[in-house]
């Protein structure tokens, strides 16, 4: 896939801004920014106003330590990897059984999260995908697609749109020249953008349609099974490509299965009408079960909070304190 178009680009064209610049210091003098493009254990590749670049990695480098969308300061003559610009968005999970934050994508304006109009389209798993987002920092926008194959679109829409308060969504086919055109408002020049989402959802069908026509290896794209509407995965690591309109998208493997941890102030945004019902309670620690004078339970026998709501509110609360590890310091569980 193009990374970069043949007419001159800049390092703003490329997603640089003045968040980055004003990391800038005297000892970075020859220096030269570069975008982290791929990431693999003993090998990276970024690309720069001049194209693709293979990185020096200093010895005892940890390749787990950067993510797609990095920033980084090289030597120009030795394309030695010299350090990493802090990041204005990161989006990280921890996968059962590790020990530290698997890093997914760094710096990502704008998140699709891709989920299909069949049997994938899952609620609480979008919920998840949002409380990941929101953590992150990144704008999330809600991507239903193979609309195509359903003859009414709307009562999948209407669940979307009830999912978080001004969720911004679409309803596209992703094959379609007007899918591009739909999602076009995210994706200008120096715009990053990260597509997530479960395998099969049309993930890839999407990444080739945003690329444009010329694009010079598309991702591959796979069937779908249909006793189970699940996809075969067809992404198998993360990278950075160009895409039509200028601007930037990470693409990432699919995801069965996303553990929520670090994300209390993710979840805050996703469940904002309980967050703000929540000063009300009689008590100050009420966990909205049982206590009486309870805001939150209030507004369920009133009908305007959903019971099934509250019940997926309190086990995301509950994961998320179960897998998130207590760190000492002055930053606390904030992470970077």
């Amino acid at each position: 896939m193009t990374e970069l178009a043949a007419e001159a680009v800049t390092l703003f064209d490329m997603g640089w801004s003045d968040f980055f610049a004003e990391q800038i210091g005297s000892d970075d003098e020859g220096l030269i920014p570069m975008r982290i493009a791929n990431v693999h254990r003993a090998r990276m590749s970024a690309i720069s106003l001049e194209g693709p670049v293979r990185l020096t990695l200093p010895v005892h480098t940890n390749t787990g330590d950067y993510a797609v969308g990095d920033w980084v300061l090289v030597e120009r003559e030795t394309n030695l990897l010299r350090r990493r610009l802090e990041r204005k968005t990161l989006l990280q999970r921890r996968v059962e059984g590790g020990t530290a934050p698997q890093l997914t994508a760094a710096n990502v304006d704008t998140l699709f999260i891709v989920t299909s109009c069949n049997a994938d389209f899952n609620v609480a798993r979008l919920e998840r995908y949002l409380a990941l987002a929101n953590q992150a920092g990144t704008h999330p926008v809600l991507v239903l697609t193979k609309a195509d194959t359903v003859e009414d679109a709307r009562p999948y829409e209407e669940q979307v749109a009830a999912l978080q308060r001004d969720l911004d969504h679409v309803t596209l086919d992703g094959r379609s020249l007007d899918a591009a055109a739909a999602l076009a408002p995210w994706c200008g020049a120096g715009q990053t953008v990260a597509l997530i989402g479960s395998s099969g959802v049309g993930k890839s069908t999407l990444l080739n349609t945003l690329a444009g026509p010329d694009q010079d290896a598309p991702q591959q794209t796979g069937g779908i099974r249909e006793a189970d509407a699940k996809g075969r995965h067809t992404t198998t690591s993360r990278s950075l490509h160009g895409i039509a309109g200028g601007g930037w998208v990470i693409d990432t493997p699919g995801m069965r299965t996303l553990h929520v941890s670090d994300s209390a102030e993710g979840i805050d945004i996703l469940f904002a009408e309980i967050t703000e019902l929540a000063p009300n309670c009689r008590f100050r620690d009420c966990t909205h079960e049982h206590e009486p004078g309870c805001a939150v339970q209030a507004a369920v026998k009133a009908g305007t909070l959903d019971p099934d709501r509250l019940d997926r509110w309190r086990k995301l609360q509950d994961e998320n304190r179960a897998k998130t590890p207590v760190l000492k310091g002055p930053k606390g569980n904030k992470r970077r």
